[in-house]
């Protein structure tokens, strides 16, 4: 494939005309002739002075700061001076509080350098890691090809991570395997199309699509810490009234199968961009995690997927750990975070004891009840056992009226006590199980209408939760963060007991 060269990049994700160079030229030249001309070769070339660019522009009006490799110039790899060019461009849009695009496109460390270039990833990794302690975005777009040093330091570090179509990316060049083992590396293994399956990173895009896709994302990154414009009217009344329909036939409801689930709510967000996995190695299609604004309310999303049970089973331990990233994005970009529930239940199997799905739900349960920013759970239909609880301790939870919340579903509940199934719908009814009685225990605090259910007329529905979202988004971001988290622990302190226990 044919390389994309930096200023291709940078002409690709910036508005024409934006760019400005924050680049101070290199004057030093290699004291070894060799290298000294390999250098003064590159330069010729490129009509560059080093193999990194770093600057500034807009994408969509919105003024980021940019960093790039040229792959022509010494096969983009990082010596002193471009480690340090790339460390002053990340602490400027530091200073300046600056959405940071990186694109690395690099061979690794500069060879003809040694030991003291390989350490250059020390302080580039350690800058972008100051960058986002500042609640500052920072996205990667990985050119062709990537690989070394680079990619095992500010090429993994992004918030969001996309790659170019067909572009080789991994720690290992392909040629170094073939020379150490004297076979030719594995096809496919190193390519974007795999890394995204595999949840290493997030999307493959053309680069024409880049500013279109970075816009979109940091309206909802970029967003951090900003309150978001007050809510209108709700979309719907509050629901509560009467005693709704028994357990039974609200379960029913919920697992119809023309019931609009999360990607059907995400389709009536807005700036909607979906994540892929744990940017760890794993991806599980159970999970969904995204990025939305519900209104004016940006936030992240983590949620089951309705859809994708009935296709592929249940989540598993990694579906949490995708969960997971998303708290750590939100807390890390002072992010509201909207969790969805609408599971019959976590995988059952060896492979998921072994993956540690116990240890994944506690984490998952330990992180949202300290977690610093605004949390709304969306009850959405099913809930059921472990899977469902690991998603559910926030500040606000909304439920529509025939979701329901239970330690199993009731027949396995029934199955426990009764050795029979049949007994399902009694047991239902007295654990409780109803949105209408998770609104009486303190469980639930907001509950969304469905006449007669979400089924039948889905796009009211859907319109009704997201209205209902932005307004609990909108009055979370308005409370004080101290007096909300520590009412978040209090609710999930005295649950169950009677007043005065």
């Amino acid at each position: 494939m044919g390389l994309v060269k930096s200023a291709e990049f940078l002409d690709a994700l910036l508005d024409p005309g934006s760019r400005r160079s924050w680049d101070e030229p290199v004057t030093e030249l290699p004291r070894d002739p060799e290298y000294r001309a390999a250098v003064l070769r590159a330069r010729e070339r490129t009509g560059l002075d080093e193999s990194v660019v770093t600057g500034e522009g807009t994408v969509q009006g919105t003024r980021v700061a940019v960093v790039a490799c040229e792959f022509d110039f010494l096969a983009g790899s990082i010596g002193v001076a471009a480690g340090e060019r790339l460390v002053r461009a990340v602490e400027r849009a530091t200073r300046e509080r600056l959405p940071l695009v990186a694109s690395p496109a690099s061979g690794g460390t500069r060879m003809q350098e040694g030991t003291v270039a390989f350490l250059q990833m020390v302080k580039v990794a350690a800058a972008v890691t100051d960058h986002k302690a500042q609640a500052l975005p920072y996205l990667v777009y990985l050119r062709h090809p990537t690989t070394g040093g680079v990619l095992a330091s500010w090429g993994s570090l992004g918030h969001v991570t996309a790659a170019e179509p067909g572009a080789l990316i991994g720690f290992l060049g392909p040629r170094v395997y073939e020379a150490l083992n004297g076979e030719p590396f594995p096809v496919g293994v190193q390519t974007a199309e795999n890394l995204l399956a595999h949840g290493l990173v997030d999307a493959v895009l053309e680069p024409g699509r880049l500013a279109e896709v970075t816009a979109r994302a940091l309206r909802v990154l970029g967003a951090g810490g900003r309150a978001p414009e007050p809510a209108a009217a709700a979309a719907a009344p509050l629901a509560g009234r009467g005693e709704g329909p028994p357990a039974a036939e609200s379960i029913r409801r919920s697992r119809r199968a023309e019931r609009p689930g999360l990607r059907a709510l995400l389709e009536a967000a807005q700036d909607v961009t979906v994540l892929s996995g744990t940017a760890a190695g794993e991806r599980d299609s159970g999970l969904v995690l995204a990025l939305a604004r519900f209104g004016s309310a940006p936030c992240v999303v983590v949620g089951h997927d309705r859809e994708a049970h009935s296709e592929s089973g249940p989540f598993g331990p990694a579906g949490l750990r995708a969960a997971r990233r998303g708290l750590r994005i939100a807390a890390e970009l002072r992010l509201p975070l909207v969790t969805v529930v609408d599971t019959p239940g976590a995988a059952l199997s060896p492979a998921a004891e072994q993956g540690g799905l116990a240890g994944e739900i506690a984490r998952c349960l330990a992180e949202l009840t300290t977690l610093p920013s605004p949390t709304v759970c969306l009850l959405l239909g099913e809930g059921a056992g472990g899977g469902a609880l690991a998603l559910l301790p926030a500040d606000r939870v909304v439920a529509a009226r025939h979701a329901w919340l239970s330690p199993l579903p009731p027949e396995g509940a029934s199955a426990i006590l009764y050795r029979t199934t049949e007994r399902a719908a009694e047991l239902a009814d007295r654990q409780g199980v109803r949105s209408q009685d998770l609104l009486a225990a303190g469980i639930a605090d907001r509950l969304v209408e469905e006449e007669p259910d979400a089924a039948d007329r889905p796009a009211d529905f859907l319109a009704a939760v997201a209205g209902a979202l932005e307004e609990e988004l909108t009055g979370l971001a308005a409370r004080d963060p101290l007096l909300r988290m520590s009412e978040r622990r209090a609710r999930y302190r005295r649950l169950g007991l009677h007043e005065g226990a």
